[in-house]
């Protein structure tokens, strides 16, 4: 078998340098961030920017006369989104903390009856001669490991939407100095995000487990088994985070566009629509803090399900703890890989002109892919043994380092493939999302048509990237491949996250450059950073989508190994009812959420126009709205509407695994895993395919898209309302629909031990 090459004392080294070396990195990119100032004195810098290719009559012209009022009105309105979206999020974690108490006891109970919550030792579930410690100490530390993963996915959201708001109005400002500036604040303040959430979520599960093993000692079974209440406590803050902030931020942005575009014909982000300031709040918590909970409970997850496989093979047989942390090391090395790709985007290019925009952070995934190749070599190399055995339903099977190597680098190129071809089907610089918007010459109705197409047409390349590396990981190294695929695929989350994060904090510095009444010539430059920012937002999702596929694969090998079920027999009618109901639950899901974002647009339509029928001079631009308002009602929709997607996607496996038993519930897992995914990526390529097809038509730069506008046409309008449709199925449905594959299959694994012993009531009954 051999020993890894990397000792246990470097392994307990490694991990923690590379996870502050990416909290440093953070900081640093934070500091840079925070020198553009929001005070208005006169700079003395703009003799600089001549370099940049721009001339300095740009900044005179914007610094000029209006500077004072410019910047003041910038720091305000970014007050006001600032202040929205952290009273929201307070409002939001008020109930989502007396959730995560009540599922913490429950946790306990559940796992605690297990043995009667006896505290004797008892034999271990894979190797009955030894002994392990109790389920009772399964049960606390499940529950602790849990309530850690809730409270780092809550940090991690809340910090990202902290960052945002404090870059948003940067943006705008460094704007004036001409797009690669502004391009560079937005993708700086990203970075921030994503390396604060790669390197705390490694560091909290590293310290976890380390503080863990005081207790456990040898008995890395248990350990492990503890450890996955991590991922469980992950995701189900982050499908809270989704599905509120989702229905938050698409409550505002219909109802702002429904009657400020469609019916009043005034621009997007005009400071006279009273729902403009709770549309920018909803950036900043459905597509900030939601992602950035989404896409922590994803590498919690896959981590935790490698772990718990690991602990059952040849690594935690012989307690090899540096093959046992190799999907750390992979995310270590992941951290140091993706600081060096940011060096290219901040430091070692610049952007000088408007096409340079999208080409760069498409570099961005390219470069980390390829260095992430290479790292992965070197982790596998050193960290891993030439040849192991892993657990495989009951047998050990012996795996080479190099198919290792094979298995997490399959999940990473896959992810790759994925970016690009989600981006293919979003961009409105390819021919699908140009179909899209010519289709709105003839109206709205063929521009859905067209919309709905594409989705369900861009799912087929992704779907093939995921089958190939599900069979090449499976047959390569078992559950344990498929679960570093998905850490592959992860393991550049600190760059995919800062890609994602710029879209949102553009959109927002658009919106604060139409509010301060800035010149065309700053919102088009704004436009063109938050239309690359709508397709990296797009590939991000697919990513999220794609991991979420392999992440939930793999918890489910884990729950079937757990649960002693042999085998998953489509033929036996209690699975086979689990496969359709759990096909079902997407469906559900998405209703109600897309019902959810429908009614509360409905009150905020009716708001909007309250306003605009009411308050003398509001179109005139002598009175202001009332922002306040429509705040509010985003808040309490979000809050009131959230509870029940959340309580089906956490009760479903309770139910199903308590009363009709292990067989069942594996069934409930693989039709909700195969049907979701379907729908995931459809919704949220339909939805940002219809955005960009609206871009396309507003932003006029080829002769195609000349024909098709201005905006206010009738194909604008059209546009518009293709735009309007997609928005919950691409910031609602579609994103959280991966959280329903991942939590349920975490949520069953963590609660096995529970329904292999006491499940299947009514069949136990009859």
């Amino acid at each position: 078998m051999g020993a890894a090459v990397l000792s246990e004392l470097a392994t307990e080294i490694v991990v923690p340098v590379c996870a502050v070396i990416g909290i440093a990195f953070s900081l640093v990119q934070w500091v840079m961030v925070s020198r553009v100032k929001l005070t208005s004195e006169r700079h003395a810098s703009s003799a600089n920017s001549s370099k940049n290719g721009y001339g300095d009559y740009l900044i005179e012209e914007e610094e000029g006369i209006n500077d004072h009022s410019v910047v003041t009105k910038c720091a305000d309105i970014q007050n006001a989104i600032s202040e929205g979206a952290t009273s929201f999020l307070f409002t939001e974690y008020q109930y989502v903390g007396i959730f995560m108490i009540a599922f913490a006891i429950l946790i306990f109970l559940f796992l605690g009856s297990v043995e009667g919550f006896s505290t004797k030792s008892q034999p271990c579930t894979y190797d009955k001669e030894k002994m392990c410690k109790p389920a009772l100490a399964t049960a606390i530390f499940s529950t602790a490991s849990f309530l850690l993963g809730a409270i780092t996915s809550v940090l991690s959201g809340f910090l990202g939407m902290k960052i945002a708001t404090y870059a948003n109005a940067r943006t705008t400002l460094e704007a004036r100095k001409g797009v690669g500036k502004a391009f560079i604040v937005a993708f700086r303040s990203g970075a921030v995000m994503g390396f604060l959430l790669a390197a705390n979520g490694l560091l909290v599960l590293y310290i976890a487990i380390n503080l863990f093993k005081l207790y456990y000692g040898d008995d890395w079974e248990g350990l492990f088994e503890a450890i996955t209440g991590y991922g469980l406590g992950g995701s189900s803050m982050a499908l809270f985070g989704r599905v509120g902030g989702g229905i938050y931020t698409k409550a505002a942005d219909v109802g702002a566009d429904l009657v400020g575009k469609v019916e009043r014909n005034i621009p997007e982000d005009d400071p006279r629509n009273p729902a403009v300031i709770a549309d920018n709040v909803g950036d900043n918590v459905g597509d900030i803090a939601g992602m950035g909970s989404d896409l922590f409970g994803s590498y919690a997850e896959s981590s935790c399900a490698a772990l718990v496989v690991a602990s059952i093979s040849s690594f935690g047989i012989n307690h090899d703890f540096t093959g046992m942390l190799y999907p750390l090391l992979i995310s270590s090395v992941g951290i140091l890989v993706c600081l060096i790709t940011t060096l290219f985007a901040t430091d070692l290019f610049e952007i000088k002109v408007v096409k340079e925009i999208e080409p760069a952070l498409k570099k961005q995934l390219i470069i980390s892919t390829i260095l992430m190749t290479v790292g992965i070599a070197i982790v596998t190399w050193i960290g891993v043994p030439s040849s192991f055995t892993i657990y495989n339903f009951g047998v050990q099977k012996v795996v080479k380092n190099w198919q290792l190597f094979l298995c997490v680098g399959v999940g990473l190129w896959a992810g790759l493939i994925i970016g690009f071809v989600t981006e293919y089907y979003t961009s409105n610089a390819y021919s699908p999302v140009q179909d899209v918007a010519d289709s709105c010459r003839t109206g709205a109705a063929t521009n859905v048509i067209f919309g709905l197409a594409l989705g369900y047409k861009s799912v087929i390349i992704p779907i093939f990237a995921i089958a190939i590396s599900i069979f090449v990981s499976f047959s390569f190294a078992a559950m344990y491949g498929i679960a570093v695929a998905a850490l592959g695929m992860l393991s550049t989350i600190a760059t995919g996250l800062a890609i994602d994060a710029y879209g949102p904090i553009s959109d927002n510095a658009g919106g604060i450059a139409e509010m301060a009444g800035m010149s065309h010539r700053i919102r088009e430059r704004t436009d063109a950073l938050d239309a690359a920012g709508n397709t990296t937002a797009a590939i991000g999702k697919g990513f999220a989508i794609g991991s979420a596929a392999l992440v939930s694969l793999a918890l489910f090998g884990a729950f079937v190994s757990r649960a002693a079920i042999t085998t998953v027999d489509v033929l036996t009618p209690k699975v086979f009812i689990g496969l359709i109901v759990g096909a079902m639950l997407p469906y559900w899901f998405s209703a109600m959420t897309m019902k959810s974002v429908g009614s509360a647009a409905l009150k905020m339509v009716e708001e909007v126009r309250r306003q605009f029928n009411t308050i003398p001079g509001l179109m005139e631009g002598h009175a202001k709205p009332d922002y306040a308002t429509c705040v509010k009602i985003s808040t309490d929709a979000s809050i009131k509407e959230m509870i029940p997607p959340g309580a089906l996607v956490m009760l479903t496996p309770l139910i199903v695994g308590t009363f009709f038993g292990v067989e069942t519930l594996s069934g409930v897992l693989a039709g909700a895993l195969v049907s979701g995914v379907q729908i995931a990526i459809s919704a949220s390529n339909t939805g940002g395919a219809w955005d960009n097809a609206k871009k396309y038509i507003e932003a006029g730069v080829s002769e195609h898209a000349r024909t098709l506008g201005p905006k206010g046409s009738d194909p604008h309008k059209a546009a518009v309302i293709g735009d309007t449709v997609g928005d919950p199925l691409k910031d609602t449905s579609g994103p959280s629909l991966n959280i329903l594959i991942k939590l349920m299959a975490v949520e069953s694994l963590v609660f096995a031990p529970f329904f292999a012993t006491h499940g299947g009531l009514l069949f136990k009954i009859f």
